[in-house]
Protein backbone atom coordinates (compact mmCIF):
# COMPACT_ATOMS: atom_id res chain seq x y z
CA UNK A 1 0.00 0.00 0.00
CA UNK A 2 1.41 3.31 -0.67
CA UNK A 3 0.26 6.38 0.84
CA UNK A 4 2.03 10.03 0.84
CA UNK A 5 5.49 8.60 0.16
CA UNK A 6 5.44 5.74 1.94
CA UNK A 7 4.86 1.81 1.39
CA UNK A 8 3.30 -0.06 3.96
CA UNK A 9 3.59 -3.96 3.25
CA UNK A 10 1.00 -6.20 5.08
CA UNK A 11 3.37 -9.92 6.24
CA UNK A 12 0.23 -11.90 6.85
CA UNK A 13 -0.16 -12.50 2.83
CA UNK A 14 2.47 -11.36 0.40
CA UNK A 15 0.51 -13.39 -2.96
CA UNK A 16 -2.18 -10.82 -3.28
CA UNK A 17 -0.94 -7.45 -2.57
CA UNK A 18 -4.26 -5.06 -1.85
CA UNK A 19 -4.54 -1.63 -2.06
CA UNK A 20 -5.94 0.09 1.44
CA UNK A 21 -6.45 3.39 2.46
CA UNK A 22 -5.71 3.93 6.29
CA UNK A 23 -8.45 5.30 8.10
CA UNK A 24 -9.63 8.93 8.49
CA UNK A 25 -7.68 11.20 11.31
CA UNK A 26 -9.50 12.77 13.94
CA UNK A 27 -9.40 16.40 13.95
CA UNK A 28 -9.38 16.09 17.96
CA UNK A 29 -8.99 13.92 20.52
CA UNK A 30 -11.80 16.04 22.62
CA UNK A 31 -14.35 14.32 23.81
CA UNK A 32 -13.37 11.04 22.42
CA UNK A 33 -12.72 7.51 23.78
CA UNK A 34 -9.21 6.16 22.84
CA UNK A 35 -8.79 2.44 23.58
CA UNK A 36 -5.45 1.11 24.57
CA UNK A 37 -4.72 -2.60 22.83
CA UNK A 38 -2.02 -4.41 24.79
CA UNK A 39 -0.94 -7.40 22.40
CA UNK A 40 0.50 -9.48 24.66
CA UNK A 41 4.26 -8.86 24.14
CA UNK A 42 6.41 -7.95 27.04
CA UNK A 43 6.33 -4.49 28.20
CA UNK A 44 3.54 -3.35 26.17
CA UNK A 45 1.50 -3.14 28.88
CA UNK A 46 4.53 -0.66 30.19
CA UNK A 47 4.12 1.67 26.72
CA UNK A 48 0.22 1.71 27.49
CA UNK A 49 0.75 2.89 31.16
CA UNK A 50 2.49 6.63 29.90
CA UNK A 51 0.82 6.66 26.84
CA UNK A 52 -2.66 6.41 29.46
CA UNK A 53 -1.19 9.13 31.87
CA UNK A 54 -0.48 11.23 28.66
CA UNK A 55 -3.87 11.37 27.74
CA UNK A 56 -5.42 11.73 31.26
CA UNK A 57 -3.66 14.57 31.68
CA UNK A 58 -5.38 15.72 28.67
CA UNK A 59 -8.71 14.98 30.25
CA UNK A 60 -9.36 12.34 26.90
CA UNK A 61 -11.06 8.91 28.48
CA UNK A 62 -9.16 5.78 27.70
CA UNK A 63 -10.30 2.03 27.97
CA UNK A 64 -7.52 -1.26 28.14
CA UNK A 65 -7.56 -4.38 26.20
CA UNK A 66 -5.18 -6.83 25.77
CA UNK A 67 -5.20 -9.43 23.28
CA UNK A 68 -4.86 -13.17 25.13
CA UNK A 69 -1.85 -13.83 22.41
CA UNK A 70 0.57 -11.86 20.08
CA UNK A 71 0.00 -14.53 18.01
CA UNK A 72 -3.13 -14.69 17.02
CA UNK A 73 -5.53 -11.76 15.48
CA UNK A 74 -7.33 -10.36 18.22
CA UNK A 75 -10.48 -12.29 18.81
CA UNK A 76 -13.82 -11.21 17.04
CA UNK A 77 -15.62 -9.90 19.59
CA UNK A 78 -12.32 -8.25 21.07
CA UNK A 79 -12.83 -6.53 18.01
CA UNK A 80 -16.50 -5.65 18.21
CA UNK A 81 -16.14 -4.15 21.94
CA UNK A 82 -12.97 -2.03 21.01
CA UNK A 83 -15.36 -0.58 17.51
CA UNK A 84 -18.12 0.21 19.22
CA UNK A 85 -16.97 1.98 22.65
CA UNK A 86 -13.98 3.56 20.65
CA UNK A 87 -13.26 6.44 18.58
CA UNK A 88 -9.43 5.62 18.01
CA UNK A 89 -7.12 3.27 19.39
CA UNK A 90 -3.35 2.94 20.22
CA UNK A 91 -2.00 -0.54 19.88
CA UNK A 92 1.20 -1.38 21.79
CA UNK A 93 4.01 -3.28 20.24
CA UNK A 94 6.67 -2.82 22.34
CA UNK A 95 8.93 -5.70 23.13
Amino acid sequence: MSNSGFTVLDPTDESTPQTISPAARLPSLEGKTVGLLDISKARGDVFLDRVEARLHEMNIATVRYRKPTFAKPAPVDLRHEIAERCDAVIEALAD
